[in-house]
Protein backbone atom coordinates (compact mmCIF):
# COMPACT_ATOMS: atom_id res chain seq x y z
CA UNK A 1 0.00 0.00 0.00
CA UNK A 2 0.55 3.73 -0.21
CA UNK A 3 0.76 5.12 3.05
CA UNK A 4 1.04 8.81 4.23
CA UNK A 5 1.88 9.77 7.55
CA UNK A 6 1.11 12.77 8.71
CA UNK A 7 3.45 14.22 12.10
CA UNK A 8 1.90 17.25 14.72
CA UNK A 9 3.91 18.66 17.64
CA UNK A 10 6.66 17.68 18.85
CA UNK A 11 10.08 15.80 18.21
CA UNK A 12 9.16 13.13 19.91
CA UNK A 13 6.31 12.33 17.97
CA UNK A 14 8.94 12.61 15.19
CA UNK A 15 10.43 9.65 16.15
CA UNK A 16 7.39 7.81 16.48
CA UNK A 17 6.34 8.39 12.91
CA UNK A 18 9.79 7.19 11.95
CA UNK A 19 9.96 4.00 13.51
CA UNK A 20 6.22 3.34 12.69
CA UNK A 21 7.16 4.15 9.04
CA UNK A 22 10.48 1.84 9.18
CA UNK A 23 8.24 -1.42 10.10
CA UNK A 24 5.60 -0.74 7.69
CA UNK A 25 8.35 -0.83 4.65
CA UNK A 26 10.08 -3.67 6.18
CA UNK A 27 6.43 -5.18 5.70
CA UNK A 28 6.69 -4.01 1.69
CA UNK A 29 4.47 -0.82 2.32
CA UNK A 30 5.62 2.58 0.35
CA UNK A 31 5.49 5.21 3.16
CA UNK A 32 5.47 9.02 2.87
CA UNK A 33 5.61 11.85 5.04
CA UNK A 34 3.04 14.25 5.14
CA UNK A 35 2.87 13.46 1.28
CA UNK A 36 6.70 13.46 0.50
CA UNK A 37 8.72 10.62 -0.14
CA UNK A 38 10.89 8.80 3.00
CA UNK A 39 14.51 10.57 3.64
CA UNK A 40 12.90 13.96 1.90
CA UNK A 41 12.66 17.17 3.47
CA UNK A 42 8.89 18.17 4.29
CA UNK A 43 6.78 20.45 2.59
CA UNK A 44 3.20 20.26 2.25
CA UNK A 45 1.07 18.06 3.13
CA UNK A 46 -1.47 18.50 -0.20
CA UNK A 47 0.14 15.97 -2.79
CA UNK A 48 -1.39 14.93 -5.63
CA UNK A 49 -0.50 10.66 -4.87
CA UNK A 50 -3.67 8.77 -4.09
CA UNK A 51 -2.89 7.21 -0.72
CA UNK A 52 -4.49 3.90 0.23
CA UNK A 53 -4.08 4.91 3.93
CA UNK A 54 -3.30 8.23 5.71
CA UNK A 55 -1.80 7.97 9.16
CA UNK A 56 -2.11 11.20 11.45
CA UNK A 57 -0.16 11.13 14.71
CA UNK A 58 -1.66 14.21 16.93
CA UNK A 59 -0.22 16.51 19.31
CA UNK A 60 -2.53 16.62 22.49
CA UNK A 61 -0.02 19.22 24.64
CA UNK A 62 -2.19 22.56 24.60
CA UNK A 63 -4.53 24.30 23.33
CA UNK A 64 -3.48 25.38 20.05
CA UNK A 65 -1.92 22.07 19.42
CA UNK A 66 -5.14 20.48 20.03
CA UNK A 67 -6.79 22.72 17.43
CA UNK A 68 -4.04 22.35 15.10
CA UNK A 69 -4.90 18.69 15.05
CA UNK A 70 -8.44 18.69 15.11
CA UNK A 71 -8.32 20.96 11.71
CA UNK A 72 -6.09 18.15 9.90
CA UNK A 73 -8.40 15.08 11.05
CA UNK A 74 -10.83 16.91 9.43
CA UNK A 75 -8.93 17.84 5.89
CA UNK A 76 -8.16 14.21 6.03
CA UNK A 77 -12.25 13.20 6.25
CA UNK A 78 -12.46 15.95 3.51
CA UNK A 79 -10.01 14.25 0.90
CA UNK A 80 -11.65 10.55 2.00
CA UNK A 81 -15.00 11.65 1.18
CA UNK A 82 -13.17 13.13 -2.14
CA UNK A 83 -11.63 9.89 -2.68
CA UNK A 84 -15.19 8.14 -2.08
CA UNK A 85 -13.89 7.10 0.90
CA UNK A 86 -11.12 4.89 -1.24
CA UNK A 87 -8.43 5.70 1.09
CA UNK A 88 -8.42 4.03 4.73
CA UNK A 89 -8.05 6.75 7.71
CA UNK A 90 -6.06 6.35 10.94
CA UNK A 91 -5.63 8.44 13.48
CA UNK A 92 -3.35 7.63 16.44
CA UNK A 93 -1.20 9.59 19.56
CA UNK A 94 -1.40 11.83 22.09
CA UNK A 95 -4.89 13.82 21.32
CA UNK A 96 -5.95 10.03 20.89
CA UNK A 97 -4.74 9.08 24.34
CA UNK A 98 -6.81 12.11 25.91
CA UNK A 99 -10.20 11.97 23.97
CA UNK A 100 -10.97 8.79 21.99
CA UNK A 101 -14.70 8.57 23.11
CA UNK A 102 -15.15 12.55 22.66
CA UNK A 103 -13.55 11.60 19.04
CA UNK A 104 -15.28 8.96 17.84
CA UNK A 105 -18.52 10.36 18.59
CA UNK A 106 -17.55 13.42 16.63
CA UNK A 107 -15.94 11.97 14.11
CA UNK A 108 -17.48 8.55 12.64
CA UNK A 109 -15.70 8.57 9.40
CA UNK A 110 -12.20 8.04 10.76
CA UNK A 111 -11.33 4.27 10.41
CA UNK A 112 -9.34 3.03 13.55
CA UNK A 113 -8.36 5.45 16.44
CA UNK A 114 -6.06 4.24 18.47
CA UNK A 115 -3.66 5.68 21.48
CA UNK A 116 0.14 6.11 21.71
CA UNK A 117 0.42 2.56 22.28
CA UNK A 118 0.44 2.35 18.29
CA UNK A 119 3.82 3.63 18.33
CA UNK A 120 6.72 1.70 19.75
CA UNK A 121 9.82 2.60 21.12
CA UNK A 122 11.93 0.29 21.38
CA UNK A 123 11.20 -0.85 17.28
CA UNK A 124 14.38 -1.46 15.82
CA UNK A 125 13.88 -0.02 12.18
CA UNK A 126 13.61 3.92 11.18
CA UNK A 127 13.16 5.75 8.58
CA UNK A 128 14.12 9.27 9.05
CA UNK A 129 11.57 12.14 7.92
CA UNK A 130 14.05 14.75 9.05
CA UNK A 131 16.94 15.73 6.02
CA UNK A 132 19.39 12.65 5.92
CA UNK A 133 21.97 15.02 7.98
CA UNK A 134 20.29 14.76 11.45
CA UNK A 135 18.31 12.64 13.33
CA UNK A 136 16.19 12.72 16.87
CA UNK A 137 17.44 10.31 19.27
CA UNK A 138 14.45 9.45 22.05
CA UNK A 139 16.33 7.95 25.22
CA UNK A 140 12.91 7.66 27.38
CA UNK A 141 9.06 7.79 27.12
CA UNK A 142 6.95 8.83 29.64
CA UNK A 143 7.24 11.78 32.36
CA UNK A 144 7.19 11.12 36.31
CA UNK A 145 6.81 14.86 37.05
CA UNK A 146 3.87 16.38 38.38
CA UNK A 147 4.22 20.34 36.68
CA UNK A 148 0.43 21.56 37.35
CA UNK A 149 -0.01 22.71 33.85
CA UNK A 150 1.23 19.61 31.85
CA UNK A 151 -0.56 16.55 30.71
CA UNK A 152 1.59 14.83 29.62
CA UNK A 153 1.90 12.49 32.51
CA UNK A 154 -1.88 12.06 31.69
CA UNK A 155 -0.89 10.83 28.03
CA UNK A 156 2.53 9.56 28.22
CA UNK A 157 2.16 7.71 31.51
CA UNK A 158 5.90 7.26 33.70
CA UNK A 159 8.95 7.69 32.65
CA UNK A 160 10.32 4.67 31.59
CA UNK A 161 14.15 4.93 30.62
CA UNK A 162 15.72 2.98 27.43
CA UNK A 163 19.04 0.98 28.10
CA UNK A 164 22.01 2.62 27.67
CA UNK A 165 23.54 0.28 24.82
CA UNK A 166 20.54 0.08 23.08
CA UNK A 167 20.59 3.58 22.57
CA UNK A 168 24.45 3.42 21.59
CA UNK A 169 23.28 1.16 18.77
CA UNK A 170 20.57 3.13 17.55
CA UNK A 171 23.24 5.86 17.19
CA UNK A 172 26.06 4.13 15.38
CA UNK A 173 23.40 3.07 13.31
CA UNK A 174 22.14 6.30 12.23
CA UNK A 175 25.81 7.86 11.92
CA UNK A 176 26.70 4.64 9.78
CA UNK A 177 23.36 6.04 7.56
CA UNK A 178 24.92 9.62 7.43
CA UNK A 179 23.72 11.01 10.16
CA UNK A 180 26.08 13.95 11.48
CA UNK A 181 23.97 15.41 14.37
CA UNK A 182 21.97 13.48 17.09
CA UNK A 183 19.68 15.50 18.71
CA UNK A 184 19.01 13.86 22.38
CA UNK A 185 15.59 13.73 23.29
CA UNK A 186 12.50 12.58 25.83
CA UNK A 187 9.92 13.74 28.02
CA UNK A 188 12.57 15.19 30.60
CA UNK A 189 16.13 14.11 29.61
CA UNK A 190 17.32 14.63 32.95
CA UNK A 191 15.88 12.18 34.88
CA UNK A 192 17.27 9.21 32.53
CA UNK A 193 18.32 6.35 34.28
CA UNK A 194 16.95 6.97 37.31
CA UNK A 195 14.35 3.80 36.77
CA UNK A 196 17.11 1.62 35.09
CA UNK A 197 20.09 2.78 37.22
CA UNK A 198 18.82 4.38 40.40
CA UNK A 199 20.57 7.37 39.63
CA UNK A 200 20.67 10.29 37.00
CA UNK A 201 22.75 8.63 33.97
CA UNK A 202 22.36 11.27 31.50
CA UNK A 203 26.26 12.19 31.76
CA UNK A 204 26.96 8.44 31.46
CA UNK A 205 24.97 8.15 28.32
CA UNK A 206 26.49 11.39 26.80
CA UNK A 207 29.34 9.99 27.72
CA UNK A 208 28.84 6.94 25.86
CA UNK A 209 27.30 8.95 23.22
CA UNK A 210 30.52 11.25 22.70
CA UNK A 211 32.99 8.25 22.58
CA UNK A 212 31.44 5.68 20.54
CA UNK A 213 28.67 6.92 17.96
CA UNK A 214 30.88 8.61 15.64
CA UNK A 215 28.84 11.26 15.50
CA UNK A 216 30.20 14.90 14.55
CA UNK A 217 27.63 16.91 16.32
CA UNK A 218 25.39 15.90 19.69
CA UNK A 219 22.70 18.18 21.03
CA UNK A 220 20.96 17.84 24.78
CA UNK A 221 16.81 18.90 24.34
CA UNK A 222 14.30 19.14 27.05
CA UNK A 223 16.42 19.28 30.24
CA UNK A 224 14.98 20.25 33.31
CA UNK A 225 15.84 22.21 36.15
CA UNK A 226 15.37 20.38 39.55
CA UNK A 227 17.89 18.06 40.16
CA UNK A 228 19.75 18.94 36.73
CA UNK A 229 23.07 16.01 36.90
CA UNK A 230 25.61 18.69 36.90
CA UNK A 231 28.33 16.09 36.07
CA UNK A 232 26.75 16.31 32.60
CA UNK A 233 27.68 19.71 31.50
CA UNK A 234 31.44 18.57 32.58
CA UNK A 235 30.97 16.20 30.17
CA UNK A 236 30.02 18.47 27.46
CA UNK A 237 32.83 20.44 28.23
CA UNK A 238 35.26 17.78 27.51
CA UNK A 239 34.13 16.18 24.12
CA UNK A 240 34.14 18.61 21.56
CA UNK A 241 31.10 16.60 19.46
CA UNK A 242 28.88 17.97 22.24
CA UNK A 243 27.06 21.28 21.07
CA UNK A 244 27.62 23.68 23.84
CA UNK A 245 23.40 24.16 23.50
CA UNK A 246 21.56 23.54 26.44
CA UNK A 247 17.47 23.62 25.78
CA UNK A 248 16.31 24.22 29.28
CA UNK A 249 12.42 25.35 29.63
CA UNK A 250 12.19 27.05 33.05
CA UNK A 251 8.71 28.24 32.62
CA UNK A 252 8.99 31.18 35.30
CA UNK A 253 11.04 32.95 37.65
CA UNK A 254 9.02 33.69 40.30
CA UNK A 255 9.08 31.48 43.39
CA UNK A 256 5.25 31.86 44.21
CA UNK A 257 4.30 30.91 40.72
CA UNK A 258 7.44 27.98 40.43
CA UNK A 259 5.79 26.34 43.74
CA UNK A 260 2.11 26.88 42.37
CA UNK A 261 3.44 25.00 39.11
CA UNK A 262 5.34 22.12 41.17
CA UNK A 263 8.66 22.36 39.46
CA UNK A 264 10.35 21.59 42.37
CA UNK A 265 13.16 25.06 41.95
CA UNK A 266 12.68 28.47 43.29
CA UNK A 267 14.34 31.50 41.34
CA UNK A 268 17.12 31.26 43.86
CA UNK A 269 17.82 27.75 42.47
CA UNK A 270 17.12 28.92 38.59
CA UNK A 271 19.60 31.94 39.41
CA UNK A 272 22.88 29.24 40.86
CA UNK A 273 21.82 26.79 37.91
CA UNK A 274 22.50 29.29 35.25
CA UNK A 275 25.20 30.55 36.72
CA UNK A 276 26.73 26.96 36.87
CA UNK A 277 26.22 26.56 33.33
CA UNK A 278 28.04 29.73 32.07
CA UNK A 279 30.90 29.57 34.72
CA UNK A 280 31.20 25.72 33.72
CA UNK A 281 30.47 26.05 29.81
CA UNK A 282 31.55 30.14 29.23
CA UNK A 283 30.23 29.66 25.23
CA UNK A 284 27.27 27.86 26.31
CA UNK A 285 24.13 28.80 24.29
CA UNK A 286 20.60 28.60 26.53
CA UNK A 287 17.43 28.05 24.92
CA UNK A 288 14.56 27.93 27.20
CA UNK A 289 10.55 28.53 27.11
CA UNK A 290 8.78 30.15 29.28
CA UNK A 291 4.79 30.41 30.27
CA UNK A 292 2.67 33.57 31.03
CA UNK A 293 -0.57 34.17 32.10
CA UNK A 294 -0.74 31.08 34.80
CA UNK A 295 -3.61 31.05 37.37
CA UNK A 296 -2.79 33.89 39.72
CA UNK A 297 0.27 35.68 37.91
CA UNK A 298 0.14 39.31 38.76
CA UNK A 299 1.58 42.43 36.87
CA UNK A 300 4.17 42.67 39.63
CA UNK A 301 5.12 38.84 39.19
CA UNK A 302 5.09 39.23 35.15
CA UNK A 303 7.35 42.37 35.43
CA UNK A 304 9.84 40.31 37.87
CA UNK A 305 9.73 37.25 35.13
CA UNK A 306 10.50 40.89 32.18
CA UNK A 307 13.70 41.75 34.09
CA UNK A 308 14.66 38.34 34.78
CA UNK A 309 15.01 37.74 30.45
CA UNK A 310 16.23 41.09 29.99
CA UNK A 311 18.98 40.08 32.82
CA UNK A 312 19.41 36.72 31.69
CA UNK A 313 19.82 37.33 28.22
CA UNK A 314 19.04 33.62 26.92
CA UNK A 315 20.52 32.70 23.46
CA UNK A 316 16.83 31.56 22.11
CA UNK A 317 13.33 31.96 24.07
CA UNK A 318 10.11 30.52 23.14
CA UNK A 319 7.23 31.92 24.87
CA UNK A 320 3.56 30.55 25.32
CA UNK A 321 0.45 31.83 26.71
CA UNK A 322 -1.07 29.39 29.87
CA UNK A 323 -3.36 27.13 28.62
CA UNK A 324 -5.47 25.34 31.25
CA UNK A 325 -5.93 21.64 30.62
CA UNK A 326 -8.09 19.42 31.96
CA UNK A 327 -6.61 16.33 34.51
CA UNK A 328 -3.73 18.79 35.62
CA UNK A 329 -3.56 20.22 39.04
CA UNK A 330 -3.76 23.53 37.64
CA UNK A 331 -6.94 23.22 35.81
CA UNK A 332 -8.84 23.59 39.54
CA UNK A 333 -7.01 26.87 39.76
CA UNK A 334 -9.19 29.96 38.50
CA UNK A 335 -7.58 30.89 34.66
CA UNK A 336 -8.09 34.82 35.63
CA UNK A 337 -5.64 36.24 33.32
CA UNK A 338 -7.51 37.48 30.36
CA UNK A 339 -6.73 36.02 27.41
CA UNK A 340 -5.84 39.48 25.98
CA UNK A 341 -3.30 40.13 28.73
CA UNK A 342 -2.00 36.54 28.11
CA UNK A 343 -0.81 37.70 24.50
CA UNK A 344 0.44 40.83 25.47
CA UNK A 345 2.56 39.78 27.91
CA UNK A 346 3.54 37.00 25.60
CA UNK A 347 4.21 40.19 23.20
CA UNK A 348 6.63 41.83 25.46
CA UNK A 349 8.57 39.46 26.28
CA UNK A 350 9.18 38.26 22.61
CA UNK A 351 9.87 41.87 21.70
CA UNK A 352 12.40 41.96 24.50
CA UNK A 353 14.10 39.07 23.60
CA UNK A 354 13.92 39.88 19.75
CA UNK A 355 16.38 43.24 21.27
CA UNK A 356 18.63 40.67 22.93
CA UNK A 357 18.48 38.17 20.01
CA UNK A 358 19.69 40.80 17.82
CA UNK A 359 22.20 42.14 19.76
CA UNK A 360 23.79 38.47 20.21
CA UNK A 361 23.60 37.86 16.83
CA UNK A 362 25.74 41.52 16.27
CA UNK A 363 28.24 40.20 18.56
CA UNK A 364 29.12 37.21 15.84
CA UNK A 365 29.89 39.71 12.88
CA UNK A 366 33.63 38.76 11.95
CA UNK A 367 33.56 35.72 13.78
CA UNK A 368 33.62 32.31 11.58
CA UNK A 369 32.14 29.22 12.78
CA UNK A 370 31.53 25.98 11.81
CA UNK A 371 28.10 25.22 9.86
CA UNK A 372 25.57 22.38 8.87
CA UNK A 373 24.38 22.86 6.23
CA UNK A 374 20.31 22.22 5.90
CA UNK A 375 19.02 22.90 2.92
CA UNK A 376 18.98 25.59 -0.14
CA UNK A 377 16.26 28.17 -0.18
CA UNK A 378 15.61 30.90 -2.86
CA UNK A 379 19.23 32.32 -3.45
CA UNK A 380 20.94 30.91 -0.34
CA UNK A 381 22.37 27.84 1.40
CA UNK A 382 20.67 27.24 4.85
CA UNK A 383 22.58 25.99 7.69
CA UNK A 384 23.14 26.27 11.46
CA UNK A 385 26.00 26.42 14.12
CA UNK A 386 26.48 24.62 16.84
CA UNK A 387 24.87 27.23 19.01
CA UNK A 388 20.97 26.30 17.29
CA UNK A 389 18.57 23.91 16.68
CA UNK A 390 17.14 22.78 13.42
CA UNK A 391 13.24 24.23 13.07
CA UNK A 392 13.36 26.24 16.15
CA UNK A 393 16.77 28.71 16.32
CA UNK A 394 18.51 31.09 14.08
CA UNK A 395 19.88 30.16 10.29
CA UNK A 396 23.19 31.06 8.81
CA UNK A 397 22.46 32.12 5.21
CA UNK A 398 25.02 31.81 2.75
CA UNK A 399 24.49 33.90 -0.88
CA UNK A 400 24.77 31.23 -3.32
CA UNK A 401 26.73 33.43 -5.97
CA UNK A 402 28.96 34.56 -3.53
CA UNK A 403 30.34 30.90 -3.15
CA UNK A 404 34.04 30.77 -3.57
CA UNK A 405 34.37 28.11 -6.24
CA UNK A 406 37.99 27.65 -4.85
CA UNK A 407 36.35 25.86 -1.54
CA UNK A 408 35.12 23.11 -4.47
CA UNK A 409 37.51 20.41 -5.67
CA UNK A 410 38.48 20.09 -8.94
CA UNK A 411 35.49 17.97 -10.01
CA UNK A 412 32.86 19.97 -8.27
CA UNK A 413 34.32 23.38 -9.80
CA UNK A 414 31.65 23.21 -12.11
CA UNK A 415 28.52 23.76 -9.53
CA UNK A 416 27.38 26.17 -9.84
CA UNK A 417 23.59 26.23 -10.24
CA UNK A 418 21.45 25.55 -6.84
CA UNK A 419 20.88 21.65 -7.87
CA UNK A 420 24.39 20.96 -8.12
CA UNK A 421 25.21 23.02 -4.61
CA UNK A 422 22.67 20.93 -3.27
CA UNK A 423 24.48 17.58 -4.00
CA UNK A 424 27.87 18.66 -2.89
CA UNK A 425 26.93 21.04 0.16
CA UNK A 426 23.74 19.92 1.50
CA UNK A 427 24.57 17.84 5.05
CA UNK A 428 28.41 18.38 5.24
CA UNK A 429 30.10 21.39 7.44
CA UNK A 430 31.30 24.92 6.09
CA UNK A 431 33.59 27.44 7.62
CA UNK A 432 31.90 30.19 7.28
CA UNK A 433 32.40 33.90 8.11
CA UNK A 434 29.41 36.01 9.81
CA UNK A 435 29.24 39.22 7.27
CA UNK A 436 26.25 40.59 9.06
CA UNK A 437 22.92 39.61 11.13
CA UNK A 438 19.26 40.66 12.24
CA UNK A 439 17.14 39.33 15.54
CA UNK A 440 16.79 36.19 13.53
CA UNK A 441 19.35 34.90 10.99
CA UNK A 442 23.13 35.29 10.11
CA UNK A 443 24.63 36.10 6.49
CA UNK A 444 28.24 34.57 6.18
CA UNK A 445 30.35 33.63 3.03
CA UNK A 446 32.48 30.37 2.95
CA UNK A 447 36.34 30.59 2.99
Amino acid sequence: MKINIITLGCSKNTVDSEKLAGKLQAEGHTVYFDGQPTQAIKQSRNHAIHFDTVIVNTCGFIGDAKEESINVILEQIEAKKRRHNKTRLIVAGCLVQRYQTELQAEMPEVDEWHGTHFFSLSEPLRSLSTPSHYAYLKIAEGCNRSCSYCAIPLIRGAHHSRPIEEIVDEAKTLVDSGVKELIVISQDTTYYGLDLYHKRALGDLLERLATESGAPWIRLHYTYPSSFPLDAIDVIRRHKNICNYIDIPLQHINTRILTSMQRGIDREGTLKLLEHFRRELPDVSIRTTLIVGYPGETREEFEELKEFVRTARFDRMGCFAYSPEEGTAAYRLADDVPQEEKEQRVAELMNLQEQISYEKNQARVGNTYEVLVDRAEGDYLVGRTQYDSPEVDDEVLIPIQAINQSCLSDSERPATNVEQINQTMIGNFLQVRITSANPHDLFGEII
